[in-house]
This record gives structure tokens, sequence and C-alpha cells, in this order.
């Protein structure tokens, strides 16, 4: 079943004359529970793509729609919910907020989400159940990206979007956050969209879909996806 679907969208972005088309009349449909690789070199329009999917900005023209629901004429406030109920956000940079421990962070999504799960829940399902008191300061890169992935998880999103979330990582703790985000995907039945230039994670994915340019290149389904641990990195 298709939870996601883009219908020849396009995205200008305007300064004084100069105009950028970041995504050119764009359209794809993703099933629900799937991992999906956005592939594509800098500036190719995937950060464009995630941003319009999760609600934080809207197309200059075409059609969005998630779980049945067409977002792309949504006001700000009603994006705002969308944001809160639908989607859970990992970046490359962890944008954990310094001064609260690991459980203050991920449980600040209570205030949010109206179907949040547990946090001492979510911070054990990625193994730092030691480190609640912990503040992100103490923390190695990959366990404060760990943490991101836990606090994004207790806001219970249906989509799970990732921007270079192995960009800030060595290769090793990468394979790691990457095999988290495949186990998460498996036992709670999240969709999972990673952005990414890195051709290795693409073999991973269920669905991948290459951009170029603004525009859609290839969409090709894998039906038996390698593992983290059998790609070569």
């Amino acid at each position: 079943m298709a939870i996601v679907e883009f219908e020849n969208v396009t995205r200008i972005y305007k300064s004084g004359e100069h105009e950028l088309r970041a995504l050119d009349h764009v359209s794809f449909r993703l099933d629900e529970g799937k991992i999906v690789v956005i592939l594509g070199p800098s500036g190719a329009g995937k950060s464009t793509l995630l941003n319009l999917l999760g609600g934080l900005d809207s197309p200059s023209s075409g059609k969005i729609t998630v779980g049945g629901r067409d977002i792309s004429t949504l006001s700000d406030n009603e994006l705002a919910d969308y944001r809160a109920a639908t989607v859970g956000f990992v970046f490359q940079f962890y944008n954990l907020i310094p001064t609260l421990t690991v459980y203050e962070n991920v449980a600040l999504v209570s205030q949010i989400s109206p179907d949040s799960l547990s946090a001492k829940d979510m911070i054990g399902e990625v193994g730092l159940s030691d480190h609640l008191h912990n503040f992100p300061s103490e923390l190695s890169g990959g366990e404060q990206q760990r943490i991101s992935i836990a606090r994004a998880l207790a806001k219970n999103p249906k989509i799970l979007l990732c921007d270079e979330p192995t960009g800030a990582l060595d290769s090793e703790t990468g394979v790691m956050v990457l095999k988290l985000l495949l186990s998460m995907a498996k036992n709670y039945g999240k969709t999972i969209v990673i952005v990414t230039h890195n051709q290795s994670i693409a073999k991973m994915a269920d669905v991948v879909i290459r951009v170029k340019n603004g525009k859609i290149r290839s969409i090709s389904e894998q039906e038996d996806p390698m593992s983290a641990d059998e790609v070569e990195w």
C-alpha cells in the first residue's frame, strides 16, 4: 500500500530575477514499511525532496499525498501538526540540545507528538540505557546519532526521514547506525527514507530513487537487498 505519492511536483526558488528549479516535475510512489534511498550528487534535489516530504517546505506546483492526505496545500500551522504526528527526522549533525540529558532530549518529543512512545524504551532500543543521565557532550558521535534516532522513533512517526545520517561518522560507526535503522524498519514497520550520495547505502534499500538536476533518473526495486554486514565499505 502506498503511503507517499508525489504527482508532478516542482519546486522553484527565486532570488531576484534568478530562478532555481530544484525539483522538476517529479512523480513517484512509496509503499509502507520500506527502506528507501534517494541517491544523487550534491545539488541534485535530494534534500529539497526530503524537505517537501517532511513538511518543511511546500511545492511550487504538483501534489504530495501522505497516508491519503494531500499535504501540498496545508497552512503553516497544519504543516506543523503534520510534522508532529507523521514524520521523524534524523540529520547528519545530531541536533541534540546540549543542556539536556539523553533522557530529556528524547522525552522532549512527548510534548509535541500526540502518540509518542516511551523515551526510556526507545533509548533501550538503540542500546544506550546506561547513558540516560549523560549529556550529549559526554557521548561519541555514533552514540549521539543513535540518540537522535531514538528521539525520532519516540515520536512514533509513520515515516522516518534521514538526511545523510552517517555523513559525520567513521565507516564502522556508520554501519552500526545503518543496521539500527534497518532493524527499526523491520521491528516497527516504519517507512524509512534515507538521502545520501553514498552508493553503498543504496545496496541495502528496498527501493532506490536516483535524482540528478532536479529530475528522477530512475526508480529501482531490490527484491533481496544486502544487510549492512554484507556491503563492502
